[in-house]
């Protein structure tokens, strides 16, 4: 009897090392919260709940946050993924680094690769003056359609035009299909394997002119290794690297700016 219950203590007391390992691993290393969080956490809560995590999102902003108000807005999505789910929006530590660049550009026309639930949208668009737009471009149709409802609860809808579909279709239509002559400010927040390759269209398309500023998020993690090898090595570009850490946790992770020399 002895020996059963000393048997069941060392079970119970792995069973804790192990879940004290698996929240250690899952706040410092950023493959593991991301499997937790994106595949694992994600997927179960999805198939109890039979709604995705972005729904989820949008609800609980259109429940707890104030219509028409941007930062009202911004805030519950940040409590919500900071508490209950994590996602991938810039968050509200790299998004002070979003402000601050936005501020200091202060743009007429400005384009956002990667809207996802529109967090970024809605924090870029509040900050624009009267008379500038944002257009902002995302491939999977079922973020764009909560992105739309997102930015026109924030009350932003008049600045924001959301284009839905692939960057590299829809960056070469700016020009022509949505009267861009040049752009000021590029957030560049989508797939990571596509930073490069956009970077390079929008040169071929002639959307940059002297002075424009692209700013591309998760350079460190997950990634972006050829964005960034590309863009310090180009004489074209003045970079500027800002560290920080990842949204939501305390991962590292940083943001390039990258200003367009002509």
């Amino acid at each position: 009897m002895l020996e059963s219950s000393s048997v069941l203590l060392f079970i119970v007391f792995v069973l804790l090392f192990i879940s004290l390992l698996c929240v250690v691993l899952i706040r410092k290393n950023g493959t593991a919260a991301l499997i937790w969080h994106e595949i694992i956490k994600e997927k179960i809560t999805n198939f109890i709940m039979n709604q995705s995590k972005e729904r989820r999102i949008l609800n609980f902003v259109l429940q707890n946050a104030v219509r028409g108000d941007p930062c009202s807005v911004m805030e519950t999505i940040d409590k919500y993924c900071s508490e209950k789910e994590w996602a991938m929006n810039v968050g509200d530590v790299k998004g002070v680094i979003l402000d601050k660049t936005v501020e200091e550009i202060n743009p007429k026309v400005a384009l956002e690769l990667g809207t996802y639930c529109g967090y970024s949208a809605v924090r870029i668009a509040r900050l624009l003056k009267a008379g500038a737009r944002l257009l902002t471009v995302e491939f999977n149709p079922e973020f764009a359609a909560i992105a739309k409802q997102m930015i026109e609860f924030a009350g932003v809808q008049d600045k924001v035009k959301l284009l839905e579909g692939p960057s590299e279709v829809i960056i070469p239509q700016l020009k022509k299909k949505y009267e861009v002559d040049t752009l000021d400010f590029v957030f560049v927040d989508h797939w990571k394997d596509r930073y490069a390759p956009d970077t390079i269209l929008l040169q071929e398309c002639s959307l940059l002119r002297k002075g424009s500023v692209l700013l591309a998020d998760n350079i460190i993690f997950p990634g972006a290794p050829e964005f960034v090898k590309y863009i310090r090595n180009n004489p074209r570009f003045q970079c500027s690297t800002y560290l920080s850490h990842l949204e939501y946790m305390k991962v590292q992770d940083a943001m390039e700016k990258a200003v367009f020399l002509g």
